[in-house]
Order: C-alpha cells, then structure tokens, then sequence
C-alpha cells in the first residue's frame, strides 16, 4: 500500500482502491512473477489446443460421439495421476517436477503439430495427447499449487490466490475467443505451433525459480504416502467441507454440456458464445475487484455461501424464459465460483503442513476437476429424461440443498476462521521461525565518531 493510499479505521485500503486486487505477493517476490506469467503465456496457448483438438476431431470423424470421447480418455489418468502427482510433489524438487512436466506439454503440442501437417491427419493420436497431456497436468498442479506457499508470505497467500485466479479467468475468457479466430483464419497447425512457442516460453521463465527440494520429513511417492494424505485430509473436517461443497457444487450445477440446446429452447442461437463467455466473465469480475478478499478471515463460510448462491443463479438460469437474463445470472454464478474458489485456495494455503501440501492439492486436483467431467454427465442426462431447462434449474437447487447440508454436517468448516485456527497459527509461527532474520546494522565506526 503507498502512503497515500486512503484507508478505512481498520488500516485496510477504502474506496475503490480497497476493491482492486492485492498485488503484494507481486511485488515481494520475483519467483511469484515469474511463475504467474510462465502460468499465464502457457494457459493461453491451451487453450489453442483446447479449442483446436477437438475442431480436428470433428472434421476427420464427423461424430459428436467421437468429439466426446476425448472427455473419457482424460478422466482416468486425472484421476490416477492427480493422486500419484501429490506424492511426487513432496517427495521430489517442485521446481523440476514443473519445468519437466511444461517441457513434456511441449512435446505433445509438436507431436500434434506434426500430425495436422500430415497428407492425411490420424485420428489416434488425438485421443493419445489427450490421454497424456491430462496426466502431466495431473502430475504438475499439485507441484505447482503445493509451491505458492513457499514463494508467497503467509499473510499475503489469500491475495495470491486472487491474484492466480484472476491470470486463470483472464485465459478463461481471452483464450477461447483467440483460438477461434486462430484455428479460423491460421488453420490448426498454426494453433498447435502457437501453443508449442508458449511452452517453449514458460519453461524458459520457471527455470530461472529458486529450486524447491521436498521438506525433511517428505515421505517418498507410495500408496502408503498417498493414504497418509487422505487420512490428514479426513481428519481436518474443514479441508473435507471445502472439497465435499466444491464437488457437490460442480456435479450438480455444471450447466455447460446443455448450454447449446438452452439458446435452441430459448430461441437466440446467437447467443451461444456469450453463455460459454458468462462463467468466466463473472470469475474475472470477481478477480478484478478482489482487493476486499484480503480483510476476510471466516473463509470456510464464504465457501458455503458463495456455492449456495452459485446453485441458485444456475437455478435462476433455468427458470427464467429471457436470454438476456440467462447470461446475467450466469455471470454472477461465474463471479460466486470464483469467491469461493479464492477462500477455498486460501484455507488449504494457509493451514496444510508443507510436508503434506503435495498429497493434499493431489486430493484437491480432483474435487475441482472430477465434479464438472462427471456433472456434465448428469446434466446432459437429466436433460434428455425430463428436458433442458429442468435439467439446469433442479441442478441448481439441489445444489443449495447439499451444500447447505454439508455445512449442517461439517460445523467446523463454519467456525473456520483463519485468526484462531489452530493449524493456520502453527503455520504462520512455523514459517515466521524459518524466514532468516534482519542483518543487524553495522556498529558505528569510532573513528567516525
């Protein structure tokens, strides 16, 4: 905060200087900037591949069913690989776990760049670079989200987790649009090499990171270290209500697989790209005004009410009959996904042993991965049962309802508050002991005197 920034009675920042996002993690660490853009470049480049793979598929096959699949082939190596990632991000220097995970990434953007240069493109190696990209991104978000604590200041770990949401929304919203015009006008190979050139980038910036070796009392990648993660997660019933709500939320209210026939039913094809455009939109809003996140500390009941009020706007969504309204309710569904994204992030940052942090973001990996794979699912089943607007808007109430349950359920995620929390105060000394002490200041030179 600059000198002459306005502030409330509290010390915070007020006006409109208090909504802007913390950028205090930015300017205090170099390894924080580096990674925040190495993370930036290359989620706009996946987001090539994300839009372009697909677009292949459909042009060598013809069948939705076959576009389809490529859902199927990513859910089991999520899962696999998110668990065993964990491990390996505390058993292994987490600095080298990313950079040799971005550099395969890289491989398999060429890989796909020299298939679409082909006479005559195959088909199999689509579903094989989606198979194997979605295990290397399983082995590295663990690392990755596993080593913001040690880059960021304890304090400052709500306003990092802001400040990654927002690079997340702003590729969310940004990235699609780009790939469209890109595979459109340049073709899927300039798509595919686009992508690679951001690999090649976001390596060069994550190796300059100071190394990041696993902690002393790391236990090497097994199943028994993999039970011992799941077994500290169950006994913190607050990190269990932050995955139990996120899961519900994303299994019950994911409306993205009936979007296209909810612009039919309404009767405004046109607006197909905005409602794919709300959800994000809505996240960057939050992002971009996240400056009061910061001066929040019961972080376990934003989490519940930010993915109560996310199931009512999907609700809302479906019962209201006007386009127009469908966007705007889904926009702020978008903006309550990323409140509670923030808090969630928080709480596991500022309360999970460093020795565990790899094991625990591998369980986290999948709360917030499986339950959309698997709510479209249930959408798109519910939506073909009893049609597409029941589908979205009983999604949406059964998702008030359980996440509601599980806070009557899980009480502790509702006392949660982050200046009494037993583990977060451990924390916080623990990291206050490790960091190195002021140099004293050099003793007076008597002849000076």
């Amino acid at each position: 905060m600059t000198a002459d920034a306005p502030t409330s009675p509290s010390g915070s920042p007020s006006g409109l200087r208090g909504l802007l996002p913390d950028l205090a993690p930015w300017r205090a660490s170099v390894d924080f900037r580096r990674l925040w853009l190495s993370g930036l470049i290359s989620n706009f480049g996946s987001f090539l591949t994300f839009v372009a793979l697909p677009v292949q598929l459909k042009d060598l096959t013809g069948s939705a069913a076959a576009v389809g699949a490529i859902g199927a082939v990513e859910l089991v190596p999520l899962i696999v690989f998110g668990l065993y990632g964990g491990a390996l991000a505390d058993a292994l220097d987490k600095r080298k776990l990313i950079v040799w995970t971005e550099a395969g990434q890289g491989l398999l953007s060429a890989a796909l760049l020299l298939n679409a240069l082909l006479p005559e493109p195959a088909v199999w190696p689509l579903y094989l670079v989606a198979a194997l990209s979605s295990a290397l991104v399983s082995v590295q978000r663990p690392a990755l989200d596993s080593l913001w604590p040690r880059i960021v200041a304890h304090d400052d770990l709500p306003a990092a987790a802001s400040l990654n949401s927002f690079r997340w929304t702003v590729g969310g919203v940004a990235g699609p649009a780009l790939a469209g015009v890109v595979v459109a006008y340049a073709g899927l190979g300039s798509a595919y090499a686009a992508d690679l050139v951001t690999f090649v980038v976001s390596v060069l910036l994550v190796v300059r990171i100071a190394p990041s070796p696993a902690s002393h009392e790391a236990a090497g990648p097994s199943l028994k270290s993999i039970v011992e993660g799941a077994r500290y997660a169950w006994s913190r019933k607050e990190l269990l209500g932050t995955y139990a709500v996120d899961l519900a939320a994303m299994f019950l209210a994911m409306p993205l697989a009936v979007l296209p026939f909810l612009a039919d039913e309404l009767d405004a094809e046109w607006s197909l790209g905005l409602m794919y455009a709300t959800i994000p939109a809505g996240s960057l809003l939050v992002s971009l005004t996240s400056g009061w996140t910061s001066r929040i500390h019961r972080h376990g009941r934003m989490v519940v009410l930010s993915a109560a009020l996310w199931g009512l706007a999907i609700a809302a969504a479906g019962v209201v009959g006007n386009v127009w309204l469908v966007l705007l309710f889904l926009t702020v569904a978008g903006g309550c996904d990323m409140v509670s994204g923030i808090f969630r992030g928080a709480m596991w940052n500022q309360t999970i042993p460093d020795g565990l942090r790899g094991r625990l973001a591998g369980i986290e990996l999948l709360s917030y991965s499986v339950g959309p794979t698997l709510g479209q699912v249930r959408t798109g089943g519910v939506a073909a049962w009893l049609g597409v607007r029941t589908s979205v808007w009983s999604g949406g109430l059964m998702c008030a309802g359980a996440v509601g349950l599980l806070a009557l359920c899980l009480p502790k995620l509702m006392t949660y508050d982050v200046r009494t929390n037993e583990h977060a105060l451990r924390l916080r000394d623990q990291r206050a002991a490790a960091a190195p002490s002021p140099a004293p200041d050099p003793a007076p030179d008597p002849a000076e005197a």
